[in-house]
């Protein structure tokens, strides 16, 4: 059974982003002012080397130098260790940071956590944030085949109407 694990109200277009303050796969610390003056895709998804994440992060990967022509940068969080987001990155060549949410408290601040049993995990979700760290986009349906491309042309829409 899966239960909400977040009960407050959800983040809308224009929010602030919440802050956040992760280790990533090499124990780098990674925060949100960090990618001030950047437009960030912050992905939230359930789990490392599973099929669904796998194909997400690949076409991310896959898709990493139109995302950076776009002033764009992209990391992944889950709640998995580091040391599995380490062999996640090494497997499939990931070239953006994954970061490690153990307790789910960044995902939960984004309205992306859920209780698995025992169980705390993230939600395939995913946050455009403006180079101004305002929440641009939200997605809460995700599609792993087809979503990198629909993140690239929202970032191309974004761009040309300078909303920051």
């Amino acid at each position: 059974m899966i239960l909400p694990f977040n009960l407050k109200a959800e983040l809308s277009v224009d929010d602030p982003a919440p802050n956040f303050e992760l280790l990533d796969q090499s124990g780098n610390t990674h925060k949100l002012t960090d990618y001030n003056g950047n437009w960030l895709v912050l992905y939230f998804y359930p789990k490392d080397d599973t099929p669904g994440c796998t194909t997400e992060a690949c076409s991310f990967r896959d898709d990493i130098y139109e995302i950076r022509e776009l002033n764009a940068k992209i990391v992944g969080i889950s709640t998995d260790d580091i040391e599995s987001h380490e062999k996640f990155a090494k497997k499939y060549s990931l070239p953006f940071p994954l970061l490690s949410d153990k307790d789910a408290l960044v995902a939960k601040s984004y309205g992306s956590a859920v209780r698995v049993g025992p169980f705390k995990m993230a939600k395939r979700h995913s946050f455009i944030i403006s180079p101004a760290g305002k929440i641009a986009m939200i997605y809460r349906r995700v599609n792993p085949n087809t979503h990198s491309s629909e993140i690239i042309d929202k970032l191309k829409l974004l761009a040309t109407s300078k909303q920051i």
